[in-house]
């Protein structure tokens, strides 16, 4: 399977998007307080639309995000690598997790509300229970990569799409620390290329779209500048079908590097 991965120099219009919409140094150690659910169904039907799919993302450890990581929906899909700092309640690896949901509290100082399975992985052995309890901790937490093993970058076609011009796809299972921020689609061996526009989130959509098969390309924030990412096969086929996921054949594993120096990138202690 032929995959196309490019590096380009983009215009200075794109490259400030690209600017505005990577958090402040969120590769590096912040420190904030999670507050915790009892469920994580709320999460996964939460407003990044991913629905059931997100049960599968890092095996169900899910949060919802404050307004500074989940930034109008570009924060959908991110991953966080999360621990407490109550040495006698949690061990020192923490528990990575998946943003599908925007978080709805009073406090300004909660960037992060965890679900039950990532609570569980934060806490020391047998301690769980007492750390759920607490309902709400002191954190810190840094941004990293995704990984979905075995899994490529797939489009889930979306109910109200009606071919052939009306599309509507969500991306689930983005790898890499990246976000991507420009979708075209293209009939296969076409040149004619037509942008999709962000609904949400992982969201995006057309009422332009051709004739299938369809390739897709996409924008994604990697090293300092943009990469178009695409693959050189067709993605929905002739006849595409509303509800159903395809698989792009992509595997992203890039890491966008925010121009915020001096950064502190400190490990794990």
């Amino acid at each position: 399977m032929a995959v196309s991965v490019s590096s380009s120099i983009l215009s200075l219009p794109l490259l400030l998007l690209l600017c505005s919409l990577a958090s402040g140094c969120d590769r590096c150690v912040h420190h904030s307080r999670a507050s915790f659910l009892t469920s994580s169904l709320t999460l996964a039907a939460g407003s990044c639309g991913y629905g059931k799919a997100a049960g599968s993302f890092g095996g169900g450890m899910l949060t919802a995000a404050g307004p500074a990581l989940y930034r109008k929906g570009v924060g959908c899909g991110a991953c966080f690598q999360v621990r407490c700092k109550d040495g006698e309640l949690c061990g020192t690896a923490g528990a990575r997790v998946v943003v599908t949901d925007r978080a709805r509290t009073k406090s300004n100082g909660t960037d992060l509300v965890l679900g039950s399975p990532a609570v569980a992985a934060m806490a020391q052995p047998g301690m769980a229970a007492r750390l759920a309890k607490l309902g709400a901790v002191d954190v810190e937490y840094k941004r990293v990569p995704c990984e979905y093993s075995g899994r490529n970058l797939s489009v889930r076609v979306e109910e109200r799409s009606r071919a052939p011009s009306e599309l509507a796809v969500t991306f689930l299972y983005q790898g890499g620390q990246t976000d991507i921020v420009a979708v075209d689609v293209a009939q296969v061996g076409s040149s004619n290329w037509r942008f999709l526009t962000r609904d949400h989130g992982p969201a995006w959509s057309t009422r332009l779209a051709p004739e299938g098969p369809l390739q897709l390309r996409i924008v994604v924030t990697g090293g300092y500048d943009g990469k178009w990412v695409w693959a050189e096969r067709e993605v929905l086929p002739l006849r595409w079908r509303a509800g159903e996921v395809y698989d792009t054949g992509v595997q992203i594993t890039d890491i966008a590097q925010e121009g915020c120096f001096p950064c502190d990138t400190q490990e794990w202690r």
